[in-house]
């Protein structure tokens, strides 16, 4: 086979390969998260480590009733609640950990279990997290609760972002 016997192609349309790279461009920018914003919907870091604590707290509540048939109320811990933004360690706590919940490192929330006696006599059961992110005073408060059968709610987010 010879050059002479290949097939010649033409180059693509100058604005074809514009097009190309503009879209190029935009899928870069957007996987390098554009530009440091979060995409709407999308939690902050504190957000989301209330959202993710307080559910494995609700789970760590659960699991101990169901081995020891009681539920435990717990917290707050830390003592002091963080504000600011600032993570602070969380503290050794021996009824979290019974239950099973020992969040790693620092959390930037304090977190609660509070059992009550429904008006017709079962636990109500509340797995909370309050944050002062902002360092404003008010509290923001994430909260999960546990029915009767072990079910758990959605999250409900009370002044989320303080």
């Amino acid at each position: 086979m010879s050059w002479d016997s290949l097939p010649v192609r033409k180059p693509a349309h100058p604005l074809l390969i514009l097009v190309a790279l503009v879209a190029l461009g935009y899928s870069l920018f957007v996987a390098k998260g554009s530009g440091g914003r979060r995409a709407a919907g999308e939690a902050s870091p504190s957000d989301a480590e209330a959202r993710v604590n307080v559910l494995a707290l609700c789970d760590a509540v659960q699991a101990y009733r169901d081995e020891h048939g009681v539920y435990v109320t717990a917290g707050p811990t830390p003592k002091e609640l963080p504000r600011g933004g600032k993570a602070v360690p969380f503290p050794k706590d021996e009824t979290f950990h019974r239950m099973g919940f020992e969040p790693d490192g620092e959390v930037h929330f304090q977190y609660q279990v509070v059992v009550q006696e429904s008006p017709v006599g079962e636990p109500e059961v509340s797995c909370l997290a309050r944050g002062d992110f902002d360092g404003d005073g008010l509290n923001s408060l994430y909260r999960v609760r546990l029915d009767a059968n072990g079910m758990t709610t959605p999250i409900e987010v009370e002044r989320e972002g303080e």
